[in-house]
């Protein structure tokens, strides 16, 4: 008998029903939320990737800032810029689109971002707090995988979960996530050896690899009854997929997620959580 499919879009639009509540709360005590983009270069998906997270904003009621930059941006234009929207008292979110252009920090630009607005979470103050189990804003893709498991009832505590990334967008936080549910964590990466053995194994497992030249999670990879969160989505041969095929994934998992229509739309409703979260934390400041 097949599992349960964790739907994204169902899950990201009870998300959005929410931010839409508060966005309105927010409005009636004279609080507009505001989120500012920026995005450097002519990277085409980026661009899509902004659009459509302007898109969300409108649909809840949170008015947007867009901030195109030319490619050959300097360091220093770039930082201008944020210095401009961490001071503008009307932007409670900024999110500097990701990947920046080769000659541009990205260390040194998610550092410059007043860690108040920081929705994507990404800033050295958000993540410390994230690690002593503080943070107010977090990533938006692992907030959302917590979402997912949030929604579904699926216990973590005492479970073991083998997590296929340790980036700072998506692996690190998770780690720190699930550790705060009790959950026992084995992070895996390019260089683990026998990672069949640690999935196998695992009663949970959360992919994010992104690349299946080089790595794919086969039915066989996994225990029955376990649970996969697929977070990776790349194009291949003309298609849209992640590290698994979710069709076979199913048969044998408990609960598991399809690629599109999972992770991804969860990663947008939890940015406009995270923009709602950073015009309340503003308020509160500004009344102290």
């Amino acid at each position: 008998m097949a599992g349960t499919k964790i739907d994204g879009k169902i899950i990201a639009q009870t998300v959005k029903d929410r931010v839409k509540k508060s966005t309105s709360e927010l409005k009636k005590e004279g609080i507009n939320p505001c989120l500012a983009t920026v995005l450097v270069g002519n990277n085409a998906a980026s661009a899509t990737y902004v659009r459509n997270k302007h898109k969300a904003c409108e649909e809840v009621g949170i008015i947007t800032k867009d901030h195109k930059l030319d490619e050959n941006t300097t360091q220093q234009q770039l930082s201008s810029i944020i210095d401009e929207l961490n001071t503008d008292a009307t932007v409670h979110g900024i999110l500097v689109q990701l990947p920046l252009p080769k000659h541009l920090s990205e260390f040194a630009t998610t550092s410059r971002i007043s860690p108040l607005k920081d929705v994507d979470g990404l800033t050295p103050h958000n993540a410390g707090l994230l690690g002593m189990g503080k943070a107010a804003l977090v990533a938006c893709t692992p907030s959302g995988v917590m979402e997912m498991f949030d929604y579904h009832n699926i216990e973590l505590e005492g479970k073991n979960i083998v997590l296929i990334n340790r980036s700072n967008l998506v692996g690190k936080p998770l780690y720190h996530l699930l550790l705060e549910k009790n959950a026992t964590v084995i992070t895996c990466h390019s260089r683990t050896k026998d990672i069949e053995k640690f999935c196998q194994a695992a009663d949970i497992i959360i992919t994010a690899v992104g690349d299946r030249t080089k790595f794919i999670l086969t039915p066989e990879m996994i225990k029955e009854k376990s649970i996969v969160i697929d977070v990776a989505i790349s194009r291949f041969q003309d298609k849209l997929v992640g590290d698994c095929d979710y069709e076979k994934i199913i048969e044998k998992a408990s609960f598991a997620t399809p690629v599109p229509g999972g992770v991804g739309p969860m990663t947008v409703a939890m940015l406009l959580k995270n923009t709602i979260t950073a015009a309340s934390l503003g308020t509160q400041i500004g009344r102290q």
